[in-house]
């Protein structure tokens, strides 16, 4: 295939073959005029008298054949685990048994976006907003990024993710669940909890418990904490408490620039494909009792690409040895 450097072009090697076969010149001069060797100039014109004018196209740089290439029904199952799993290579490799390199080739082969850049319901292509800018924390309790998302409630018998959104609308005016998390910076270990609010004393109290959790797991002194600009973090003197009382600061995000508490985000994230959107459940209290049961996953077992493959529970552990 044509490169960037490539000395000539199609029209180029027409040139070439024009002035040394229509007009008889010497090739030595001709491909000095158009920059390129004599080995080149030679090469293209055996491949005019060979094949005319389509020996002068470019031809394909790959391989005829590629013997040790996946089949293309094991191609195929890595493209359905993607779109049904909406994980990364991790995860597919140790579904499918194979090698997070290979499924990784196979996914850029086929173009597949990144999951950053998916809907994570959908899992269609959607617009996202990167940084060059990243950090991590040293120490676990060095940062921990605290969020609220609100998770509309489910009416008992299963809303639409059930019965399908051609049925009868069901719970409308139920409300909604927030659910508050934490994730250590340094760690990725997460503190998650389903509230009934949002309001300043509500989130105090949940990060004294997620403090007490990460102490739990070997998590030292929480020394900041990030938290987005919202009134019920920025104006609660419950929060400041709180704050206070585990001797730490207060750290805020830039106005408008939700990628500055991307851990928070990302989890976020994670935890409507694997947790709320995952299941079709059928009451409220259903899907609010499988959160346990996956946040330990998430924490002890859940392979996490920024941790090398390892949960974060490795990390806690290395540091507090």
């Amino acid at each position: 295939m044509g490169h960037a450097n490539a000395r000539l072009t199609v029209h180029g090697r027409m040139l070439l073959v024009d002035r040394v076969v229509r007009q008889g010149r010497p090739v030595a001069h001709v491909v000095k005029e158009l920059g390129c060797s004599r080995q080149t100039g030679y090469r293209w014109l055996s491949r005019w008298r060979q094949q005319g004018p389509a020996g002068l196209v470019d031809r394909p740089s790959g391989p005829r054949r590629s013997p040790h290439r996946l089949a293309a029904e094991v191609e195929a199952a890595v493209l359905t685990c993607r779109d049904a799993s909406r994980r990364g290579p991790l995860f597919i490799a140790a579904e499918l048994g194979l090698a997070p390199a290979t499924v990784g080739r196979v996914l850029r082969r086929h173009r597949v976006p990144l999951l950053r850049e998916c809907d994570p319901v959908t899992g269609a292509r959607i617009r996202s907003r990167a940084s060059d800018r990243r950090y991590e924390y040293d120490t676990p309790g060095g940062l921990i990024h605290l969020d609220v998302h609100k998770l509309g409630r489910i009416p008992d018998g299963g809303g639409h993710r059930a019965h399908g959104r051609d049925t009868a609308p069901r719970g409308r005016g139920i409300g909604y669940d927030f659910v508050h998390v934490a994730i250590d910076d340094h760690s990725r270990y997460a503190h998650v909890e389903v509230l009934p609010d949002e309001r300043g004393e509500t989130c105090a109290a949940f990060l004294l418990n997620a403090a007490q959790a990460f102490a739990h797991a070997g998590i030292g002194q929480v020394q900041r904490v990030l938290t987005d600009n919202a009134l019920n973090y920025r104006r609660s003197v419950a929060f400041a408490d709180a704050v206070a009382a585990l001797g730490a600061r207060h750290l805020r995000t830039r106005p408008y620039c939700p990628w500055t508490n991307g851990k928070a985000e990302r989890l976020n994230r994670t935890l409507l494909t694997e947790w709320a959107y995952r299941d079709s459940y059928l009451t409220n209290n259903a899907r609010t009792d499988a959160l346990p049961g996956w946040l330990d996953y998430y924490n002890t077992r859940r392979a996490h690409t920024a941790l090398g493959g390892h949960p974060p529970i490795t990390r806690v552990t290395k540091s507090a040895s």
